[in-house]
């Protein structure tokens, strides 16, 4: 096995006996990223230095008898967590070349547990899209089919990943962009409850919705990581201030009377004859484990995609009034007054589909319509919200497809934004909700390309949903599968 095939686990238990150096280990991926971030695209920033220093601090702390299960592990961060002294883009051009003067609490947290951050990894624009189009460094590249989409926003940190051009990644989820990646490029991803993880310094979307969440190779390793991200923050106003559980040491593996509730919505008109296959193979697998299938119904599951483009672009056109050419980023040769400078700075540095959000969302807001759909949308959101509720009276976790197919060809949907946007269809009633929610891989199609399922839990049980994603690991071998 070669050293960028290292779970997270096995990373830990290699440093400890001295039998690998994290520098050895930064060095082995620094190599993998010079050799294949041409073909895929996955990172828009690479920082060697920063990241063999990290590796010399990593292997001292650990002779030291310091080491955190992190401690010398080289992961990559999604362009919009704040990193102090290196560019964070947005992959915007109204943010190219800006270098925060200081760290998102993810960040921090992550360094202080002696993570090694290898760079900064691609995404959709301000992270609105699906396919990892939108990106103005271009799109990243499934390492299963280069043709093809990882999907998004989060789809440089998926192509870093299941790539093997880092150990696991830093996502962030407004409506399904941790999840849908992860489905798409046969790795682990999960979107914390909202408020679960730190929003400071991650640049916002639709603050209501984004919660950052970790990409890995396996629960376990997800488990590993969001040990370390998760965590009351008072900077952030709408941090969670509740107690954060040993994910690892909730993984006994054991589902034995877990009831694991199917929503009939879920498996409609539209889902992929093999996507619907495997999932329904994994259900029988859980069964085999001595879990409860429980048959549920969350019948307003077609209210959210329109629910969700009201309210997220609504968010997002306050979010982004800050880029406005004053303060930082990009800004217009020579304007000629106040207006022209706020109109060409917006103009040169927004692309298409983030402006395309920021004037629904701003038509959503104005005078006359507001009680039409924005009002009438957050009504809507209550609806989900409350039928989550009644639902988890019935059982303990979901379990849905996570895509409705698997990944497509660049430029099949980016012109079409309704097809675009229903390709999260299964995950956003999660970010409605508040939820958590995570993406494991179950099966392949007839093509090679992963199959990914999606287990949704309540408020704050992360745990839960691990070790249920933990438990399909132990009995398949899916997640342990590799690009060729």
């Amino acid at each position: 096995m070669e050293l960028t095939d290292l779970t997270l686990r096995q990373i830990a238990d290699k440093l400890a006996a001295k039998e690998i150096s994290a520098r050895e280990l930064t060095d082995a991926y620094l190599a993998r990223i010079e050799q294949d971030n041409g073909r895929l695209n996955a990172y828009v920033t690479v920082d060697a230095d920063g990241a063999r220093a990290a590796a010399d601090a990593a292997d001292a702390r650990i002779a030291a008898g310091d080491a955190t299960p992190l401690t010398g592990a080289p992961i990559a961060h999604k362009d919009l967590f704040c990193t102090q002294g290196l560019r964070t883009t947005c992959c915007s051009n109204i943010l190219k070349e800006y270098i925060p003067p200081y760290d998102a609490t993810v960040t921090r947290k992550l360094k202080e547990a002696g993570a090694v951050i290898l760079g900064k990894s691609n995404m959709d624009e301000f992270a609105m899209g699906s396919s990892n189009e939108t990106s103005c460094f271009g799109a990243a590249r499934n390492p299963w089919d280069t043709e093809r989409t990882p999907g998004g926003s989060s789809g440089g940190s998926a192509a870093a990943v299941s790539g093997a051009l880092a150990a696991a990644a830093t996502g962030t989820d407004t409506g399904g962009s941790i999840r849908q990646p992860s489905a798409l490029t046969n790795l682990t991803g999960l979107k914390a409850t909202y408020g679960r993880i730190s929003r400071f310094g991650m640049i916002a979307f639709a603050s209501s919705l984004d919660q950052a969440g970790p990409m890995a190779r396996s629960a376990e390793d997800a488990a590993i990581l969001l040990q370390a991200m998760a965590g009351h923050d008072p900077a952030d106003s709408t941090s969670i201030n509740a107690p954060v559980p040993d994910y690892s040491a909730a993984l006994t593996g054991d589902v034995k009377g877990l009831k694991i509730g199917i929503p009939a919505e879920y498996f409609g008109e539209g889902l992929e004859a093999e996507t619907r296959a495997a999932v329904e193979q994994a259900q029988a697998v859980y069964k085999q484990l001595g879990a409860e299938l429980v048959p549920v119904s969350l019948p307003n599951t077609d209210y959210a995609i329109p629910t969700y483009y009201i309210l997220a672009p609504a968010e997002c056109s306050a979010n982004l009034s800050r880029y406005d050419g004053v303060k930082y980023g990009h800004r217009c040769e020579d304007p000629q007054d106040l207006t022209d400078l706020y109109s060409r700075t917006r103009a040169e540095g927004f692309g298409a589909e983030v402006k395309r959000r920021i004037m629904l969302g701003t038509y959503a807001l104005s005078s006359g319509y507001y009680d039409a759909y924005y009002r009438k949308a957050q009504k809507a959101r209550r609806l989900i919200s409350n039928e989550f509720a009644e639902a988890f009276k019935q059982c303990d976790v979901m379990l849905t497809p996570t895509s409705p197919s698997t990944a497509f060809k660049f430029g099949e949907k980016i012109n079409d934004p309704v097809q675009m946007y229903l390709t999260d269809i299964f995950t956003i009633n999660v970010n409605l909700a508040g939820l958590p929610g995570m993406s494991l891989p179950c099966g392949f199609d007839s093509q090679g390309l992963p199959i990914g399922m999606q287990l949704i839990g309540k408020a704050l049980d992360e745990a839960t949903l691990l070790n249920t994603a933990h438990a399909y690991q132990q009995a398949t071998d899916w997640h342990t599968k590799r690009p060729g």
